[in-house]
């Protein structure tokens, strides 16, 4: 990266979480986490140069090579830019892919803002509805019994468990499949991700449990029966309902607890 820098200078790791990180390879995907989420939450605001090696890691004896890697890892996601003599530069939030499954696994492990939730969501409608359409349409027999069978996990097992919320995005993964459209199918990573996220954060609180089973029910009853316009209705409704239900959760994330 920056030119000053001596390559060669390599350092040793002191013991603990990053000694355990390095021995799997990942000690640059730990740093990455860690100057992603401060930018996130404003340690490093867009035009910032970031430190030539971040600030932590020369009391914990870490080399110069993972922060460089790390550094890499962001600008591929757009969250920095490197320019010679000039160092690394936290870009313009415009410029961040807010669509990369880890990229939004950084946003809600912050508090997400109002704006970027109602944007997540704003994306789930102009492409969900018309998705569970195509897919009323054009679904095969498989790909029922695959949503049948992850129906049921969701009745069985609610969004309020791990195998549950796994149910939940293996329906709707399916669904963009069953789509037969590559291109909305591309987005199966990206709309999964939306969908873990959100209902993790309604999951966090046993106030937000309102069991969204129905609302899916309806889609997958639309699609079985090969009624594109229901099928259309159903999704737009699911989806409004979970907006609403991210939105109460977020408010009592934010409002400070009257107990006591």
């Amino acid at each position: 990266m920056q030119e000053h820098e001596d390559a060669g200078e390599e350092e040793v790791l002191s013991e603990g979480t990053y000694e355990e990180a390095v021995s799997t390879g990942r000690l640059h995907g730990t740093l990455a986490h860690r100057l992603a989420v401060d930018i996130l939450r404003g340690v490093y605001k867009p035009g910032d140069i970031l430190p030539y090696q971040l600030d932590s890691s020369e009391a914990l004896n870490i080399s110069r090579t993972p922060y460089r890697e790390a550094l890499k890892i962001l600008s591929a996601k757009g969250f920095v830019e490197s320019r010679p003599k000039r160092g690394t530069r936290v870009c313009d939030r415009t410029q961040w892919n807010l669509l990369d499954p880890e990229v939004m696994g950084w946003m809600f492990e912050t508090t997400p803002t109002d704006d970027f939730i109602d944007g997540l969501f704003e994306l789930r409608l102009i492409n969900e509805p018309a998705a569970a359409e195509l897919a009323a349409e054009r679904r095969t027999a498989e790909e029922l019994d695959r949503m049948r069978h992850a129906m049921e996990v969701m009745r069985v097992e609610t969004l309020a468990t791990e195998t549950g919320r796994l149910a939940d995005i293996d329906f709707h993964k399916t669904l963009l499949v069953a789509t037969k459209n590559e291109v909305l199918i591309s987005l199966n990573s990206s709309i999964a991700a939306a969908i873990a996220w959100s209902t993790r954060l309604k999951s966090s609180d046993p106030k937000d449990a309102r069991n969204s089973w129905q609302d899916h029910y309806r889609v997958f009853e639309a699609i079985e029966a090969g009624n594109g316009r229901a099928a259309r209705w159903s999704m737009e409704s699911l989806v409004r309902f979970a907006l609403e239900d991210t939105r109460r959760s977020q408010k009592r994330r934010e409002t400070p607890s009257n107990k006591g």
